[in-house]
């Protein structure tokens, strides 16, 4: 079962899973264990899915497509009835590359507002669907240079984006009446209300709302936002060491609850009945965490998981009428926590003076010291981070005797404006110095072997373990990578998400750093003659994130010039491996690859 979510009732559960090979998307009532599921289409990925209303499911699938002699990624959205089982896919026809830019759903699942540009030449125009129908009713037409609209909290288009350069302009309107006025041009410096473009939420029938904003400490805290007058005001939560990564509103456009991340994710609930409900829940569930992971629209019905980093847990229902938490499931309940090793948030200092924090997992029965080292950096890069949780191949290689490593590198999500800012133009140099840093960071305090050092990773990681053998061979003695980019032209050229919006000039800028700088200096691809190490190359044939011919041409490559690479492609497998089946295949290469070139 994975990623839960509780129908607004709170009396049905959707969640993914795969059987025979198959990706389905499934709802089943609480009250009983009969399965109703959805086969994702084939060749296609799944992206996400949501509940819209009590009846209806909304689902995000994307594909690899034929564009301009190239290609590039193709989301489309599906729409079930729960009851009857049909299935609509919503705006197909006349969509372009993205066809799920979802801005607002009904509360009663009826209708949702679309952000669709219909080819590469238009600006995108806002339409309202029926999701019973599929039937779209343009409400917005296309404004020169906006690329991005936002809805208020009762479906009323209020907002629109244009970026230019390094610097963004909001357009706003007060209601649903007239057109939209020009506000101040915002330059992505600005630590302020740079965190305005990531959480537009406005308030219907006011001009008031909120923001993600950075004071003088450099974390994003949650304010009040004027968007008429863009005046930031009061500061209505924060914490001072991590940044606030999201917030829900109620139904009246008050907060209900923000999310952060330490060691771990957290919430924080503005009612006091249910902020104290929560130290309850976790005081009861003591060594345990605790997560939130899906609650009912009133509240009153919550899903948690419980586990810890060396249990991979179980799924409760909390219902608040009765104050008790019941079993909906367990999760591999054959894997004993005795059996497993917990996970230590950890911190050390890079080479320019950052402070790196990550999780450092060593293996039980076994001294720390000398040990061999797994540095697994995550996926993204920009925004995502590592937390203390359950994680199948972290446990899987401290199982095997190594010590591993999980840096949340600079430009990891949750640290603050200044330590985002920092992997700007730092990708390939100083956000790949971070991981370095920490394998001498071990060494020099003796838990660790020099001399015995891989990387692996997945996506953004699997570039970073690439890229670690062909900079410097010296470190390491391998690289495993899992869906990794090779080639940052080709991949920036790609990504349909920016390719379609003036946003591709933002990320490449994150991505770029100077103008001047030449990306193929830090591909791995086009460094491939470089190459000295041995490396494992995996990929997903139906991946729509990171498209397979990132692998293959990789691979080809270094073939020409007789390096020593091993590859595996994963048929119907997109940007992670869902089928169990290819999982264990995944992790008994990578066993066999680390034990030819890097034994425990």
């Amino acid at each position: 079962m994975s990623t839960p979510k509780l129908s607004p009732d709170g009396e049905r559960i959707l969640f993914s899973t795969r059987r025979n090979g198959n990706l389905f998307v499934v709802f089943r009532e609480l009250s009983n264990q009969d399965l109703h599921p959805v086969s994702v289409p084939d060749k296609m990925d799944l992206n996400w899915y949501r509940w819209a209303g009590n009846n209806r499911i909304l689902v995000s699938v994307s594909q690899t497509v034929p564009w301009f002699g190239d290609e590039a990624r193709k989301s489309y959205l599906m729409s079930i009835d729960t009851t009857t089982m049909k299935i609509e896919f919503i705006g197909k026809a006349s969509q372009g590359l993205e066809g799920d830019d979802l801005l607002y759903v009904d509360p009663s699942g009826d209708w949702a507002l679309l952000s669709i540009q219909r080819t590469p030449y238009d600006y995108p125009s806002v339409f309202k669907a029926r999701l019973d129908t599929g039937r779209l009713t343009e409400i917005q037409s296309p404004s020169n240079s906006i690329w991005e609209w936002y809805a208020d909290n009762t479906g009323v288009v209020r907002v629109g984006v244009s970026y230019r350069a390094r610097n963004w302009t909001l357009h706003y309107r007060s209601s649903d009446q007239g057109g939209f006025k020009k506000l101040a041009t915002i330059s992505y410096d600005d630590e302020q209300r740079a965190g305005l473009i990531e959480g537009i939420r406005v308030i219907g029938g006011s001009d008031e709302g909120y923001i993600l904003a950075a004071p003088q400490n450099g974390r994003y805290a949650l304010h009040r936002y004027n968007y008429a007058t863009q005046a930031v005001g009061e500061r209505i939560f924060g914490h001072d060491q991590n940044d606030i990564a999201d917030f829900d509103m109620n139904a009246d456009g008050t907060v209900s609850a923000a999310y952060f991340t330490d060691d771990r994710m957290r919430v924080h609930w503005f009612d006091p009945a249910q902020q104290e409900m929560h130290r309850n829940v976790e005081k009861a569930l003591g060594t345990k965490h605790g997560q939130l992971v899906s609650r009912s629209r009133d509240g009153t019905v919550k899903l948690y998981h419980v586990g810890a980093s060396n249990d991979p847990g179980s799924y409760y229902i909390f219902r608040e009428s009765t104050g008790v938490m019941s079993v909906l499931v367990r999760i591999n309940s054959d894997l004993k926590p005795a059996r497993l090793s917990p996970s230590t948030y950890v911190s050390y200092k890079t080479r320019d003076g950052l402070t790196i924090h990550g999780n450092l997992t060593l293996p039980i029965g076994r001294e720390a010291k000398g040990l061999p080292l797994i540095i697994l950096p995550h996926g993204g890069p920009y925004g995502i981070r590592d937390s203390i949780g359950y994680e199948v191949e972290v446990q899987f290689l401290a199982s095997r005797g190594y010590a591993v490593l999980q840096p949340n590198y600079r430009g990891s999500g949750g640290y603050g404006d200044a330590h985002i800012k920092a992997g700007e133009g730092a990708i390939g140099r100083r956000m790949q110095d971070d991981l370095d840093d920490g394998m001498d960071w071990l060494v020099q305090e003796g838990i660790v072997d020099a001399k015995r050092v891989c990387m692996v990773g997945s996506s953004y990681g699997g570039y970073a373990a690439l890229w670690a053998v062909t900079r410097n061979p010296e470190r390491y003695r391998c690289a495993a990578s899992f869906a990794g980019v090779t080639d940052w032209k080709r991949m920036l050229k790609y990504d349909a998400k920016f390719l379609s919006r003036s946003g591709l000039r933002r990320f490449r800028n994150k991505v770029q750093g100077e103008e001047s700088f030449d990306l193929d200096a830090v591909s791995p691809l086009a460094q491939a003659q470089r190459l000295e190490r041995p490396v494992l190359v995996a990929q997903g044939e139906d991946d729509t994130n990171v498209p397979p011919k990132q692998a293959k041409l990789y691979v080809a490559a270094l073939k020409t010039h007789r390096k020593d690479v091993e590859y595996v492609s994963y048929k119907d497998e997109g940007h992670g491996l869902d089928d169990p089946a290819n999982l264990t295949d995944w992790l008994k290469r990578l066993e066999a690859f680390l034990a030819r070139h890097n034994p425990a």
